[in-house]
């Protein structure tokens, strides 16, 4: 049982949990979810943490196959810059290994923002706090629990 976990029941909030094998030679934790679980990709959200011009961390929640604008979660979260935190302090201020972090139960509560892509599907994934656990659940639910906004946050990834 992780803290994610944990918070859904302690929230009473309508979830359901999908698990498979992870390959430990998987760079790419999302994509590796969505094709184990045979979902569509746009559906497996990932959960990146960004480093504000302040100092402040903030959490993005975006589509797997898609890249974080940082200059849009900039203006959502209202700073000038963010840049991605490193993997290290994204791992103390969650309580989560890179690969397996949730947006739910974390050790610090950070200012969250979901893609606007999620508010109009009836549910989506996430992790559920280790490698190979994911979370099905309504993206307003996630939403209401995180009192996150929703907000333009992705773009398509460059093609080499």
């Amino acid at each position: 049982m992780t803290p994610a976990v944990k918070a859904l029941e302690k929230a009473d909030v309508d979830f359901s949990l999908a698990t498979y094998e992870h390959d430990p030679r998987s760079p790419a934790y999302g994509e590796e979810a969505a094709h184990a679980l045979g979902l569509p990709a746009e559906e497996v959200f990932k959960t990146l943490l960004a480093c504000l011009d302040d100092g402040r961390l903030v959490m993005a929640i975006v589509p797997v196959p898609t890249q974080l604008d940082l200059k849009a979660l900039a203006r959502a979260a209202g700073a000038r810059k963010a840049r991605m935190a490193e993997a290290d302090a994204a791992e103390r201020a969650t309580g989560y290994v890179v690969g397996g972090i949730s947006p739910l139960g974390q050790k610090k509560r950070l200012p969250a923002f979901v893609d606007a892509s999620a508010e109009p599907l009836e549910a989506i994934h996430v992790s559920g706090g280790r490698r190979g656990l994911e979370i099905r659940l309504a993206p307003n639910d996630l939403a209401a629990l995180l009192n996150a906004r929703f907000a333009p946050l992705s773009r398509s990834r460059a093609t080499p």
